[in-house]
């Protein structure tokens, strides 16, 4: 995977890597983006922003910029980035920036394993980063929507072992109690590892309208039950959704993240254990968010065939920026605690029992 050294290129495919001067002047090419899209051998494209690329100018990168918005693939730069202002300029605009490069054969085998989900999910996070939070989240429902009657989320759910039965849940799927003018929600599934489904999604809604009804409430915790603050959505009610347009009238009417962000100055999150997809994308949203040390952050959805659909392209971005996000969602990555603080996807790490829990 050596990188392309050519001061010029020619029309056609891209090479696997190029520099940033070469990338420039292939990225003036009007076919470029024909050949780069899930429906090509190269569903991606790199650009190696490492090295000195001397003066390019700055019309050329411009346009360069613009181009990379509207490849239907996944743009991807190999980092750290060169001290120059091309290498800066482009490096802002591409979907995600790898220093690494385990990190980077992982995300080019993900990318080339789920081309329409990773597409997806970098148009997606390219269109919400100008988007209102109301229409990002609609956004996001769009190409969720889209992915679940994709191929390859397909492929996932026939991979699948059939569902076993599953005992009704007697308790509340959410907890709700109120002291003075603090409202506690509590996700209540442990046995599901707080598992986040239409239940818990709307009893969760329930919660937060009290809030949104009553501004004497100074204060909402949103906090979880077990070993783990929410393991993502219900693997169980995967392939169990109505026609796709009842599907995506649901997630934009029924949109926890929405609520939460209408009253978001008022809410905080205290996660602990897995804090997966729904559990990190939802708790992005609040203006406050305190992890206990064994926090664990992850967004599994592209091995699913799927993007983050609990309003993770629209929260996530708002906290960590964008091309980390795509990072956590192309990569797969697991991130610590400590990392999130680090990132700001969390606002405080809870090292003893009760702390960071003070109003």
């Amino acid at each position: 995977m050596a990188p392309n050294s050519t001061s010029s290129v020619s029309p056609g495919s891209a090479p696997l890597v190029l520099r940033v001067r070469s990338a420039v002047e292939w990225l003036g090419v009007p076919i470029a983006a024909d050949d780069l899209s899930p429906l090509s051998e190269q569903p991606y494209f790199i650009v190696d922003l490492r090295g000195d690329s001397g003066v390019v100018d700055e019309a050329l990168v411009a346009g360069a910029r613009a181009a990379l918005v509207q490849l239907p693939c996944v743009t991807i730069g190999l980092g750290p980035v060169a001290a120059t202002r091309a290498a800066a300029e482009l490096a802002s605009a591409l979907d995600v920036v790898l220093d690494e490069r385990a990190d980077l054969d992982r995300v080019i085998e993900r990318v080339t394993t789920w081309p329409h989900a990773a597409s997806m999910l970098a148009q997606t996070l390219r269109l919400g980063s100008h988007l209102p939070i109301s229409h990002g989240l609609f956004a996001e429902s769009l190409a969720y929507g889209t992915l679940l009657d994709g191929a390859e989320h397909r492929a996932w759910l026939g991979a699948r072992p059939p569902r076993r039965h599953q005992p009704p849940h007697r308790e509340p799927a959410v907890l709700a109690s109120r002291t003075g003018d603090r409202l506690d929600l509590t996700l209540n599934r442990a046995a599901k590892r707080n598992a986040y489904s239409a239940e818990m999604r709307d009893a969760l809604l329930a919660g937060l309208d009290i809030a949104l009804g009553d501004d004497s409430l100074r204060l909402v915790v949103i906090s979880g039950a077990g070993p783990s603050f929410c393991a993502g959505g219900d693997l169980d009610e995967f392939g169990t959704h109505p026609d796709l347009a009842t599907s995506h009238a649901i997630r934009t009417a029924r949109a926890a993240g929405r609520s939460i962000a209408a009253c978001a100055e008022r809410v905080r999150f205290e996660v602990h254990g897995a804090c997966i997809g729904a559990g990190v994308e939802l708790a992005a949203f609040a203006s406050r968010v305190v992890a206990k040390p064994d926090s664990l952050f992850e967004l599994p959805e592209l091995s699913m065939g799927l993007i983050p659909g609990a309003g993770g392209t629209v929260s996530l971005p708002r906290r960590i920026g964008r091309q980390r996000t795509a990072f956590l969602a192309l990569s797969g990555a697991r991130i610590d605690a400590a990392t999130a603080l680090a990132w700001g996807l969390v606002d405080e790490i809870a090292e003893n029992e009760g702390e960071g829990t003070d109003g």
